[in-house]
């Protein structure tokens, strides 16, 4: 399975390397922002960087949608995760337009409400994941796992 990893740098970046026992095995692309720590951990990896920063940051999030679009429909990957940020939304949205399976693991440090970024794409979602009782609460089509559990 192809599968296009799509996260902000920083700690989104960390969750998503955490999740590396699901998808290690798969041929995967990278999505991120361009720093010193990303371009060191993903030496040998296909990647694409992304437009940072992303926060009330409109023409970045134009240029993001067209890297998307490009990324995309270039790699056509069957799966699509992320574990957040507004980098994540044009990605996911524009995964689910070409076919892909959208997969979106909210924060641990979410409790009560969603981020702005899973708000924004989960009509795109094939999945939902949240780490707290209280948000599954909140919203049922979400799918509640532990940090401790894999996808």
């Amino acid at each position: 399975m192809k599968v296009l990893l799509v996260c902000s740098s920083g700690g989104h970046f960390k969750g998503l390397q955490q999740l590396h026992h699901f998808w290690k095995n798969h041929e995967r692309i990278w999505v991120t922002f361009h720093t010193a720590t990303t371009e060191a951990a993903l030496t040998g990896e296909k990647v694409y960087w992304a437009y940072s920063p992303t926060n009330r940051n409109l023409p970045n999030l134009l240029r993001n949608m067209l890297l998307a679009f490009k990324v995309i429909n270039e790699t056509r990957p069957q799966l699509i995760l992320s574990t957040g940020a507004g980098v994540a939304v044009p990605f996911l949205i524009v995964g689910k337009l070409f076919g892909s399976q959208t997969v979106f693991v909210e924060s641990v440090t979410r409790i009560k409400t969603l981020s702005l970024s899973a708000k924004l794409v989960l009509p795109f979602l094939n999945v939902l994941y949240v780490q707290w009782p209280q948000l599954q609460a909140r919203y049922p089509q979400a799918e509640l796992i532990t940090p401790q559990e894999s996808l």
